[in-house]
């Protein structure tokens, strides 16, 4: 017996508490997703355009192939994600007030993206072009930053991040003076106030 799934196009429509049972595999054109339950879903293929997910967890979706183009999160749980495997073309997305612990940015491509009040705990940016990305906030604790380009990027309020400035692209990136201690880690150094 095989299974043929059926792909709906939905506009302009919001969807409230929906769990992963309710969920149809669909594309999505400025929808809004509110306090629904998505841990475990599978998104493969699925297409996101200018939509805005509030209130949601996330946690452990399968993003092979998603399409996430100008899509909002907003106080969402969303750990262990992998937006190295999303479709990298139009690949844009912002988060404000979420938790994105152990995710992977691995070669992502996030020109400007912008992250508010975020939690990256232990998060791998490796080799992701960050160029002009905003951190307002962010909390980045053990991320990993490795042959990544964060030039121009804003990270004055960030905190916890450990950035090593010589396998880094940091030109004309923004710090306070407080967060120079995360550019002196490697050095081992004792810096106060």
């Amino acid at each position: 017996m095989h299974y043929v799934w059926l792909i709906m196009d939905f506009y302009q429509q919001t969807f409230e508490k929906l769990t992963i049972h309710d969920f149809q595999k669909a594309e999505y054109e400025q929808c809004r997703f509110v306090n629904c339950n998505f841990s475990n879903a599978d998104f493969t293929d699925l297409k996101f355009i200018e939509c805005e997910f509030k209130g949601c967890s996330l946690s452990l979706v399968n993003l092979a192939g998603t399409t996430l183009n100008d899509v909002r999160f907003h106080t969402c749980k969303m750990l262990g994600l992998r937006f190295d495997q999303c479709s990298q073309f139009a690949l844009s997305f912002s988060f404000d007030s979420c938790i994105l612990n152990d995710s992977s940015f691995f070669k992502c491509r996030l020109k400007k993206a912008s992250f508010v009040a975020t939690q990256f705990h232990h998060c791998d940016f490796v080799q992701s072009d960050l160029t002009e990305a905003n951190f307002h906030h962010c909390d980045l604790k053990d991320a990993i930053f490795e042959n990544t380009v964060l030039q121009k990027a804003d990270l004055r309020t960030a905190i916890n991040f450990s950035i090593n400035p010589e396998i880094n692209q940091v030109r004309q990136a923004k710090f306070s003076l407080v967060g120079l201690r995360g550019l002196l880690d490697k050095y081992d150094i004792i810096v106060s106030a």
